[in-house]
């Protein structure tokens, strides 16, 4: 019995793997011949300057009136099979002619002329093939159809169109109950038929309907996407020039954005000799060199809570305290610069010669806000930031100099030496220190040697 089982299951595997094959093949012919149905009318009519919204109300108006055409060739054979010439006529008139105007729409590439053709000839020929007929319910309510018009006229022509539109077809309506008393009170039609044609027309209509509604929701859905991703593209680049909590207020606030800060520390640091550097290098090594360096740089600033304040040429700004005020923004700032020199100093030389660089730190109260209304950056104002400029330029390669107020505020946690008093521009003569290590054996950057 066992072996009789495993030896149907036997055959039944392969047969079922063939029918999954079959609706795989199915499903994917289906997809492709959509897709080529899709392609044949977005290339009706077609100009290579059409904005998108224009270029898919061409596309959705042919491929809706082809489906209008097919239909209506069908109802115009199946009236002429019995017996109803006229009422055979209109439709498969529709048919041909609007196969016509879809030719005349690819020569001439009259979107106008072509639109307003379609969308008078689904209002007024069910209406006739309706009068035709004998009324409402003698043509199986095929005056349905004329429905397409105004929602055809909303969806290629906008909400004015279609109010115009509707107002046509709610009186075409209308006319035609009037008329009902005065119809032919029978046809040729059987009543089964008939039946079936009210099933047909409420069925096509609908289908018709849905796939318009179907096929413009699917293309919003996709321009929703690219715009939601143009959004995260343009928030990314935002976070990228703007610190991430003031990127929301400039975005809703067209007003200047500025802080005063009670304490915060300021760092500059530049590359000693840059000149001589960017002389014998080439440009691209230049950059490259440069971009390994800041990213580095950059790479720090989460893990201390430090903010990029901006680069200019071999210059390098950062800030602590700023924009979200902190008590131990000198000790994070100190902490960063140590790693900073540090990570200088590992670098292997380059041509003979070791890259160094001068850093300066102080801190302070500042201003901190954006200006500008065309490529605005998040800067600080502020005696303190003047300061920490000139603790850089008037510093020694490889040190990092600090003002006594940094000083004072790091002196337990930090190993500095005293240079003593030196003349600075524009300020005189100051005290300043040597920031040299950290005496918390945790930190990353303990001495720098």
């Amino acid at each position: 019995m066992h072996a009789k089982a495993k030896h149907k299951n036997a055959l039944r595997a392969p047969d079922t793997d063939l029918r999954k094959r079959y609706i795989l093949n199915r499903e994917n012919d289906m997809d492709g011949i959509l897709q080529r149905y899709i392609t044949f009318s977005a290339g009706v009519g077609a100009d290579p300057h059409d904005p998108p919204e224009l270029r898919l109300q061409k596309t959705m108006l042919v491929a809706s009136s082809t489906m209008v055409i097919v239909a209506a060739a069908l109802w115009g054979l199946m009236y002429f099979a019995y017996g109803e010439i006229l009422a055979g006529a209109i439709p498969f008139g529709y048919a041909v002619f609007s196969t016509l105007s879809v030719f005349v729409f690819a020569r001439l590439r009259n979107y106008s002329l072509y639109r307003f053709t379609q969308l008078l000839l689904i209002l007024l020929l069910p209406f006739l093939l309706q009068i035709a007929l004998g009324g409402f319910i003698n043509s199986s309510a095929v005056v349905l159809w004329s429905i397409i018009c105004p929602i055809g006229a909303l969806a290629f022509s906008g909400l004015r169109s279609a109010m115009r539109w509707f107002i046509a077809y709610a009186l075409l309506v209308i006319l035609s109950g009037f008329l009902q008393a005065y119809a032919r009170p029978f046809n040729n039609l059987p009543p089964n038929l008939i039946i079936l044609f009210f099933v047909l027309n409420i069925t096509v209509v609908s289908a018709i309907l849905l796939a318009i509604l179907a096929f413009f929701i699917s293309q919003k859905d996709h321009a929703f996407a690219l715009l939601a991703l143009e959004q995260e593209k343009s928030e990314n680049l935002l976070l990228n020039i703007l610190p991430k909590e003031i990127a929301p207020i400039l975005k809703n606030n067209t007003g200047t954005i500025a802080d005063h800060y009670d304490g915060a520390s300021i760092l500059f640091a530049d590359i000693v000799n840059f000149t001589p550097w960017s002389v014998e290098l080439p440009p691209k090594e230049m950059v490259e060199m440069l971009n390994e360096i800041f990213s580095y740089f950059d790479s720090l600033l989460d893990q201390y809570g430090v903010e990029k304040i901006r680069t200019i040429g071999d210059n390098y700004r950062a800030a602590c305290g700023v924009p979200t005020p902190r008590l131990d923004h000198a000790q994070q700032l100190a902490r960063m610069a140590l790693d900073m020199s540090a990570y200088i100093q590992s670098r292997p030389p380059r041509n003979g010669k070791r890259l160094d660089f001068r850093i300066g730190i102080n801190s302070g109260p500042l201003i901190a806000g954006v200006i500008g209304k065309r490529k605005f950056v998040y800067d600080l104002w502020g005696d303190p930031v003047n300061t920490a400029s000139r603790m850089e330029s008037s510093g020694v390669p490889g040190k990092i100099q600090i003002t006594c107020d940094t000083y004072e505020l790091i002196k337990d946690e930090f190993i500095c030496e005293p240079r003593g008093k030196i003349v600075v521009k524009g300020k005189g003569e100051m005290v300043t220190w040597y920031l040299v290590g950290a005496k918390n054996s945790n930190s990353p950057r303990m001495l720098l040697e």
